[in-house]
């Protein structure tokens, strides 16, 4: 008579989803959204989902024994963001199913063998954040012409990193400008990276794809603005960026949660194909730029998904 409805409430219990993060805990209002898609794929309550979550705080060398802590938890399914992230969730486990968010060639990292038909246990959203690099670059000179330097913030511990640096500086070499690599993989890093570009007088940023550089968009766009250094950003988070191109972070978060939630009603990794962004987002702060004592060109603003007066 014990026995009984104590099973039926084991059963009943909500399914756990890990979520492996390469930087910080995303903010709250990003989880909103995984949670979101979760509904949206049809498991009613978003809310009844236990979600187990870790964090390496872009301390990389961390994620496989996270990785290996959420698989000895017997988590239903595993979120990862991004890249290294993914890796390591793959190399923790080959039947825990990996839903992953990257910005990487999902083929060319070895995520997967096939876009249309994942095999394994991994499928995901791939946001090829990494390749549009040499795009904000062009946009960022695009707005300040009579720069003749520009710098661009890598994490060195990113796999991703070297060949984002080969890409602006095809770009660079292009454009005749000087292109200096500067990197940060600590919060107190990002600012002193800021303190010598001023110090040096470089002229603009562009802020590499990266986890751990997502997770400090906050610090990133203050510093940006205390030391008057225009910046380009892969990533939109409305905290002043000044110019962003990439595709849509939130909505990224939501496919996720869509998938992690059709794996919950049954599916499998195989019958979820990778998705790609069909177009990406340009936006410009006019207010940032004014306070940069920048005049956008009417091209730009032409052009532009969003302007924010």
């Amino acid at each position: 008579m014990v026995a009984g409805p104590r099973a039926a409430r084991t059963q009943q219990s909500p399914p756990i989803v890990g979520f492996l993060h390469q930087g910080s805990l995303p903010p709250a209002p990003l989880t909103a959204i995984f949670r979101k898609g979760l509904v949206e794929a049809g498991v009613v309550d978003g809310q009844s989902i236990r979600i187990e979550q870790r964090a390496a705080d872009g301390q990389y060398d961390r994620l496989p024994a996270l990785a290996a802590d959420l698989v000895s938890r017997r988590v239903t399914v595993i979120a990862a963001d991004f890249l290294p992230a993914a890796l390591a969730a793959k190399a923790a486990t080959q039947t825990i199913p990996i839903v992953f968010l990257s910005g990487s060639d999902p083929i060319g990292s070895g995520l997967v063998s096939s876009i249309n038909r994942p095999t394994g246990n991994v499928t995901g959203i791939a946001f090829m954040f990494t390749r549009l690099g040499a795009k904000r670059l062009e946009l960022l000179h695009e707005l300040i012409p009579g720069v003749t330097s520009i710098a661009a913030l890598i994490n060195p511990t990113n796999p991703n990193s070297g060949p984002q640096l080969k890409d602006l500086q095809t770009a660079a070499d292009a454009l005749g400008l000087q292109l200096i690599s500067v990197s940060a993989s600590k919060e107190q890093e990002i600012a002193s990276v800021f303190s010598t570009l001023a110090q040096n007088q470089i002229g603009a940023l562009v802020i590499t794809a990266d986890g751990f550089l997502i997770s400090r968009q906050d610090q990133l766009v203050t510093l940006a603005a205390r030391h008057a250094i225009p910046t380009a950003y892969p990533w939109r988070a409305d905290a002043g960026e000044l110019i962003v191109y990439g595709a849509n972070l939130p909505d990224g978060f939501r496919q996720c949660g869509i998938y992690v939630g059709k794996i919950l009603k049954g599916s499998g990794p195989a019958d979820l194909p990778v998705l790609q962004p069909s177009t990406f987002e340009l936006v410009i702060n006019l207010k940032t730029a004014k306070a940069l004592g920048l005049k956008v060109p009417p091209t730009l603003i032409a052009i532009a998904d969003e302007v924010i007066e």
